[in-house]
């Protein structure tokens, strides 16, 4: 995890970090990554080195290596928002039969 507050380029550097272990522990040379990812080598090592990278360079890269899912927390989330849940709840509140209201008789008191 990255802690606030950091720099742009921090954060650049420690993805570069992140993205060549990944590569190493992957077994891939920069070369061979390149390759897989359609890319040129020297587009892997401006990656590697956090160098301002395209974020299609990343995506490719990520993709190459089987790691999307490092993307995740980026990504919209699926299904309703909480929002949404709400006012679907609401709704079926709403749409939901009501038990009859028992009234009380002043009579005879």
């Amino acid at each position: 995890m990255i802690a606030n507050p950091v720099t742009a380029e921090e954060v650049e550097r420690r993805i570069g970090e992140a993205v060549r272990q990944w590569r190493i522990d992957a077994g891939y040379t920069q070369q061979a990554l390149a390759d897989r990812a359609s890319l040129s080598r020297f587009a892997v090592q401006g990656l590697e080195r956090g160098e301002g990278s395209r974020l299609e360079t990343l995506i490719r890269v990520l993709r190459a290596l089987d790691r999307v899912d490092a993307l995740d927390a980026l990504t919209p989330r699926e299904g309703p928002s909480p929002i949404e849940l709400l006012a679907q709840q609401r709704r079926a509140e709403r749409a939901a039969p009501r038990a009859p209201r028992v009234r009380r008789s002043t009579r005879g008191r």
